[in-house]
């Protein structure tokens, strides 16, 4: 497809959410979850790839399906959908996909020789006894991996307790742990890097606290955070010099319902959940994010 290189940047025929956009090589790849038009669910569909040269972001490429649902174990009836990934470089020079499925507590991994995919079944997180990592709800993982050659797992859904669910272990922020190099060994037990709404008050995030969709960058020696905030609607951001403590709010990026804007304090497009990315492409910084379309959250 080269005909837009405008908002949506995909064929109007196309929902990939909760995109996480990355350079590899000449081109920029964006992972995601996949929607369907009119579905009454999120993420209904396998994820799918796409990716564009550098130099022509209007010129985006289709490499189809990447990754199916049934391909981890624990969905071989393909009941449960595969919610917000990410992918990494990993040690070994292979692409690992991290994923979750919709509040089942584990974190799923694949592993590609390509960024273009197909990816295959790897492992799920676990501790060195082999225990699953399950505690604080493993939810929306984005996994970095440091200079230095330090793995770093994050993830969390610090929402509001909800007496409808009271099997959720929710997560009191956003949650890191460093892994082992196999990508899948945790390393040093999770610990809180930033602040949920319900652990947020008397501190810099409060107002704008951690909800979810994690997103975590380097640039210039600086951490940079990016997660959803307890409004849903707007990305925000958090700086700090460790990758894993001392996180500072650095403010909100943006609103798919362009609350802030120009002063707006009324949303002037439909508002939903949020989830997204930054990169840099040529000398330039964009993010990645989505709108919700079809009068829905699951389009």
């Amino acid at each position: 497809m080269k005909k837009q290189a405008f908002n949506p940047y995909l064929p109007l025929n196309e929902y990939v959410p909760d995109g996480e956009p990355y350079v590899f090589g000449d081109r920029v790849y964006i992972y995601g979850s996949h929607d369907e038009a009119g579905s009454s669910i999120y993420c209904a569909g396998h994820y799918v790839g796409w990716s564009a040269p550098v130099d022509d972001l209007s010129d985006w490429q289709y490499h189809g399906v990447i990754y199916r649902r049934d391909q981890d174990p624990s969905n071989p009836d393909d009941t449960l959908q595969l919610w917000a990934p990410d992918v990494v470089i990993g040690p070994d020079g292979r692409y690992y996909l991290y994923y979750c499925f919709p509040f089942r507590p584990e974190i799923g991994v694949a592993v590609s020789d390509s960024p273009a995919g197909p990816f295959a079944f790897y492992g799920h997180i676990h501790y060195p006894d082999g225990r699953p990592l399950s505690e604080k709800l493993p939810f929306d993982p984005a996994v970095f991996l440091d200079e230095d050659g330090r793995v770093y797992l994050y993830y969390g859904f610090a929402g509001i307790p909800d007496p409808r669910f009271p099997s959720i272990d929710l997560s009191p922020g956003c949650m890191v742990a460093e892994l082992e190099q196999d990508m899948l060994t945790v390393k040093t037990a999770p610990k809180m890097c930033a602040p949920g709404q319900l652990n947020a008050d008397g501190t810099d995030f409060e107002g704008h606290a951690f909800y979810e969709a994690a997103s975590i960058r380097k640039i210039k020696g600086v951490y940079y955070l990016v997660y959803s905030s307890q409004h849903s609607h707007e990305l925000c951001y958090a700086t700090s010099k460790y990758p894993d403590r001392d996180f500072k709010f650095g403010g909100t990026i943006i609103s798919n319902g362009d609350i802030g804007l120009n002063g707006r304090t009324q949303a002037v497009n439909m508002t939903g959940n949020n989830h997204g990315g930054i990169t840099e492409i040529n000398g330039r910084w964009y993010v990645f994010y989505h709108r919700q379309t079809h009068a829905t959250e699951a389009s």
